[in-house]
């Protein structure tokens, strides 16, 4: 991405890529919502360099997604707890994880269950105004004036 300032971008998919378009990033929201908080358990599960990690989660902090919680004061320790707007990026997840299903399904892949129900989650992204699944009709992009 370009260094741009993030307010000048019109485009709120390019503006959200500024700071979401790391596949880093996306890995730590996708733990982040199955319950890590840590960052050894985030260094951990990724196999992520301790400087990338330090980076990526400082981004995501400022950035809203996470916050930062103390949860140890000898030795201090921080916890990365997901805000609302962290929890919103879960459904944006699951429609990548969708799009891999279908386009990159070879071998073995995660599934994901919905936890009372057992039952796999299979995403659909539906225009709440009309009720179409996206990607079945044209679509028009409008700049701002």
């Amino acid at each position: 991405m370009n260094s741009r300032n993030a307010s000048a971008i019109t485009c709120p998919i390019e503006r959200s890529l500024a700071f979401l378009g790391d596949a880093w990033t996306m890995l730590i929201l996708r733990d982040a919502n199955s319950g890590v908080t840590r960052f050894d358990q985030f260094k951990k599960n990724l196999g992520i360099a301790p400087t990338i990690l330090a980076k990526r989660l400082a981004t995501l902090t400022n950035e809203g997604l996470l916050e930062k919680r103390l949860y140890s004061e000898r030795p201090p320790r921080d916890e990365y707890v997901l805000t609302p707007a962290g929890r919103d990026f879960l459904p944006v997840l699951f429609m990548i994880a969708e799009w891999g299903k279908k386009h990159r399904g070879e071998g073995k892949l995660t599934r994901f269950l919905d936890a009372e129900l057992g039952t796999e989650i299979k995403p659909t992204a539906i225009d709440a105004v009309t009720g179409a699944e996206i990607g079945t009709r044209a679509i028009r992009m409008l700049s701002p004036e």
